[in-house]
């Protein structure tokens, strides 16, 4: 199934984040439809740096590159503010949909950007937004998609959101992000926007974190968990090295570790040792034909 079909069921459908590939196989595994690659965990991995306008678009080609070849579902990209202005962002769609981007979604926050959910965000006036809209229109050559987030809530208030959000779908966003709202209230009228919305559940963020059939109910497109992922395993790896250190050993979190086969069964190994095989078949049969 296409992204546009799974947006347009309009069901909520969960996307969890990845900031690598690993995490990516382990939400294919897991049987998700589709894997947001989030800028904040390529920034927080990556550089073991805030969600600052750190990255570039190269860091972000890169992951985005590496899981499309890991997994097979379709890949939403965090685009920041396209790394520049209108042409920076027809570069970007270029690059992002070739690296295997089925949708990209720019923001209006000024740069350096943030975080959605830390304070002091600042937006650029729609004639800098909305002319990068349809520069990434333009440069598509796919069906990829453009998700037009705006931080205008926090900066202007819901009406100006909503607003800018109108703006952006007639300038062509196939989908619009309103980001960090406070309640109920506010997640519906934004759910009741013309195209299909995305909801952003950030764990202690400002968002209300409503189960998926609530917000299926309201009609959302997508539901972004972004760093899940990473938050859980920032848990996971902070405690059990701390019990190493303590300790000398793993004996005491070992139930916190996953086994070998299934480290191993993560990053596919039986797919390798398979295509190992058949390399090696087709070699034996060509030495047999050619003695």
């Amino acid at each position: 199934m296409t992204l546009r079909e799974i947006i347009a069921r309009r069901q909520a459908v969960l996307a969890p984040g990845a900031a690598n590939a690993l995490f990516a196989r382990i939400i294919e595994d897991q049987g998700f439809e589709c894997v947001y690659v989030t800028g904040a965990g390529i920034a927080n991995m990556t550089l073991g740096a805030p969600d600052i306008g750190l990255t570039t678009l190269d860091d972000i080609a890169q992951t985005v590159s590496r899981i499309a070849d890991a997994v097979s579902l379709p890949l939403i990209v965090d685009a920041d503010t396209g790394f520049g202005n209108a042409v920076n962002t027809w570069r970007t769609m270029k690059v992002l949909e070739r690296a295997g981007a089925c949708a990209i979604q720019l923001e209006d926050q000024v740069f350096p950007k943030r975080c959605g959910h830390f304070n002091g965000k600042g937006v650029v006036p729609l004639s800098d937004m909305l002319p990068k809209i349809k520069a990434a229109a333009d440069a598509r050559t796919k069906d990829t998609l453009i998700i037009a987030r705006t931080d205008a809530l926090a900066v202007e208030g819901m009406d100006a959101a909503l607003e800018r959000a109108e703006a952006f779908i007639e300038a062509g966003a196939d989908m619009t992000f309103v980001e960090a709202p406070r309640d109920a209230g506010q997640m519906r009228r934004i759910a009741a926007l013309g195209v299909p919305q995305v909801a952003n559940i950030v764990h202690g963020g400002k968002t209300p974190a409503l189960p998926q059939s609530e917000l299926a109910n309201m009609g959302f497109g997508i539901v972004l968990y972004a760093n899940a992922a990473l938050q859980a395993a920032v848990r996971a790896s902070s405690e059990v090295l701390a019990s190493l250190k303590a300790t000398g050993s793993l004996n005491a979190v070992h139930d916190r570790l996953a086994s070998f086969d299934e480290r191993q069964a993560a990053v596919a190994k039986g797919k390798w040792d398979a295509l190992e095989q058949r390399f090696k078949g087709e070699l034996a049969t060509q030495c047999i034909s050619l003695s």
